[in-house]
């Protein structure tokens, strides 16, 4: 990754208030919570780019996947999650 560009995300990560919770009052539907699920998923796998993930400590990267699966958890979908992923994984 270009060592400015993680300079300027890292910056951009540690402006006051980035740590502070938000409230957010949202019903998706369990569609989009499982394509937001595999997108996540999907970009956290990508190792060679110059975006925002790459540039997050591992610390994030884990409160991500834990954002993801309580999602997944609260929509009734971990198990479906789970099927897609063993079927992804037979396929590659």
């Amino acid at each position: 990754m270009n060592k400015n560009l993680q300079l300027v995300y890292n910056a951009l990560l540690s402006t006051p208030g980035m740590n502070d919770p938000v409230r957010l009052d949202i019903k998706p539907s369990r569609k989009l919570v499982l394509l937001l699920a595999q997108a996540v998923e999907r970009g956290l796998g990508v190792k060679d780019g110059d975006g925002l993930i790459e540039a997050l400590p591992d610390s994030n990267i884990n409160e991500l996947n834990e954002f993801v699966s309580g999602c997944l958890e609260r929509a009734g979908l971990i198990e479906l999650s789970s099927n897609l992923k063993a079927i992804q994984n037979l396929k590659g």
